[in-house]
């Protein structure tokens, strides 16, 4: 379990590192795409700042995230990893309700799958 709960980790960062990226430099054109059902083309330019903002809390996400691999003590390590977690599955749920029931299943099962591994 311990294993698979790292390379849920793992993907979870991996993701959220992708969301920086495109939320702070590529909102414009592979923003465009991703979300091109749930905000009209002619809105990407002026929420370019505010996608960046967003951007910017998902690399926290991931960072907070990656710090767990420098943790040695197994009890702390888990823990943090669980707190980040549940971060990243209350804003997937959130997106989900809001935005396009996708980001259920992309931002918010991984990390739920994660902590059921740290969990058990």
């Amino acid at each position: 379990m311990k294993l698979l709960a790292e390379l849920l980790i793992a993907f979870v960062i991996l993701e959220h590192l992708y969301f920086l990226w495109m939320e702070m430099f590529a909102w414009e054109t592979i923003g465009k795409k991703v979300f091109k059902n749930a905000m009209p083309p002619d809105l990407f330019k002026p929420t370019k700042v505010l996608a960046a903002n967003q951007g910017l809390y998902n690399g926290f996400l991931a960072a907070g995230l990656v710090w767990t691999f420098f943790i040695f003590d197994p009890l702390w390590k888990s823990n943090i990893a669980i707190f980040f977690l549940c971060f990243v599955a209350i804003a997937g749920i959130y997106g989900a309700l809001t935005a396009s029931k996708k980001i259920f299943f992309i931002q918010s099962v991984p990390a739920i799958l994660a902590i059921i591994c740290l969990i058990l």
